[in-house]
């Protein structure tokens, strides 16, 4: 252990982590919000499967934008700053979704929540990598991923009882339908986020690349102790290239003009996240409950399981991760889902179209149900928070802000073909195939793990500059 991590404040960095973490809550609960108003968007809207798929899925190409002016803008005007925004976006967002009478109207107001969630999804791992001891960062940094998962299960717990009020997303509760509640109830804790942040200061990494050093030494002593913060601080200054800003430039090897390797890799991991097909159970599992045979009653019961053993697994990846190391957890998770997710594509083959659903056999029925239920597992306990984590951690002082815009539009690129194209695939290719490429991406995914990814375990951000 060394003496920053022995002097570490920790009463001081958990506060901070939960802070930062509530923006993955928001995340998690505006992304998880769609799943059970698909039907009263399509009534509503009077909108076809392609349609309803562009519409439910508007949040996306946003996030995509936000992920990436989030890392520019957090280079130009801080962390913290960027976070403010988004928590005011996030409040805007969930009062005008809940409103729209048009899907047009809708999609603007899931379009700009997306720039929220964008921002929120790469700036909240990326701020804790920056404040928190080694030992302890790929730990905490996790904690984002659990609130990921927890803003999903409180969003799929709020619209279930608002269901049950009801009684169907249909039904006005209060003079609104229920499904426009759904969107409404997202403003109270994006009001606690933007709270909270009035109360953590700005990253020490951004101060010290902006020359703020007085500012920077005081955040460094309020962690690390007053004897470690000017070694810190000057580790921080000797990562930062001393003749220019940090700007999209920093992406590129000098000597060949191209993007670096770890860009690529960075890239990579943001994509393969999301073309193992985990955001079609977001974003449309009660959808795909109801496709198979539940009950809109049994669906949205069944998202809340879902969702409640994905906080479980986030929670031992929790205490893995540091243990354990990031490589080995996503090559396990790349294996385990390729598995189930070859499961679930079995299983949707034995099934019959009885008056335009999909039924199964029981068997068959149980057998989609349990790999479902694991395949979210393994997804949280691996590619879910280990990504986030090492997007964070990964890249080095001076390009860090650029290359996470880049991974995360990418990401959230990649999420947006995912999901949009769910409902048309559904319809016209059918669950089997569906689950048959994402099983596919997944087995892909452990090859590139194996080959690509690098271990960064246990390592301070400036020894990772090589």
């Amino acid at each position: 252990m060394t003496a920053a991590q022995r002097q570490a404040n920790m009463g001081f960095i958990f506060l901070i982590v939960a802070v930062a973490t509530l923006g993955g809550f928001m995340f998690g609960y505006d992304s998880g919000a769609i799943n059970g108003t698909t039907k009263g968007l399509a009534t509503t809207f009077g909108l076809d499967e392609a349609n309803l798929g562009l519409t439910a899925s508007s949040l996306l190409p946003g996030c995509a934008l936000g992920a990436f002016m989030a890392g520019r803008l957090a280079d130009l005007k801080g962390r913290r700053w960027v976070m403010v925004s988004a928590a005011v976006l996030f409040i805007l967002s969930a009062l005008w979704a809940g409103a729209a009478h048009s899907a047009v109207s809708f999609a603007m107001a899931r379009f700009l929540a997306g720039a929220a969630v964008g921002a929120a999804s790469v700036l909240s791992p990326a701020y804790i990598s920056e404040v928190t001891p080694a030992n302890l960062r790929g730990r905490l940094s996790s904690i984002q991923q659990i609130m990921i998962i927890t803003g999903l299960l409180g969003a799929a717990s709020s619209n279930l009882m608002l269901q049950r009020l009801a009684g169907s997303s249909l039904n006005e509760i209060w003079g609104a339908p229920a499904w426009r509640w759904m969107f409404w109830v997202q403003a109270v804790p994006a009001v606690l986020f933007l709270i909270s942040l009035m109360f953590v200061p700005e990253s020490p990494r951004f101060l010290v690349a902006k020359g703020r050093m007085d500012e920077a030494l005081a955040v460094l002593t309020r962690l690390f102790g007053p004897d470690e913060a000017p070694r810190i601080a000057g580790e921080i200054r000797d990562s930062l290239a001393k003749d220019h800003q940090p700007s999209m430039k920093d992406l590129k090897d000098p000597a060949t003009g191209k993007w670096r390797r770890i860009v690529w890799v960075g890239i990579g991991l943001a994509v393969f996240q999301q073309f193992v097909g985990i955001n079609v159970v977001f974003y449309y599992g009660i959808m795909l409950w109801e496709a198979v045979g539940f009950t809109e009653q049994q669906a949205f019961t069944t998202q809340v399981i879902n969702d409640a053993v994905s906080v479980g697994a986030c929670i031992v990846a929790l205490m893995l991760i540091d243990k354990v190391g990031r490589r080995p957890l996503l090559l396990i998770g790349s294996l385990g889902m390729a598995v189930t997710l070859g499961l679930m594509a079995f299983a949707f083959t034995q099934g019959t179209i009885i008056e335009g659903k999909l039924v199964l056999p029981p068997e068959m029925g149980t057998l989609a149900f349990v790999a479902a239920i694991s395949y979210a597992a393994l997804f949280n306990l691996s590619w879910g928070p280990v990504m986030w984590v090492l997007l964070g951690e990964m890249f080095p002082n001076q390009m860090r802000g650029s290359a996470l815009a880049v991974a995360g539009a990418a990401q959230w690129s990649a999420n947006f073909a995912i999901s949009s194209s769910f409902p048309w695939a559904l319809k016209n290719l059918g669950l089997a195939t569906a689950y048959g490429f994402y099983a596919t991406c997944a087995a892909i995914s452990f090859w590139f793990v194996l080959k690509m990814v690098t271990e960064t375990k246990g390592k301070t951000l400036e020894q990772m500059e090589g």
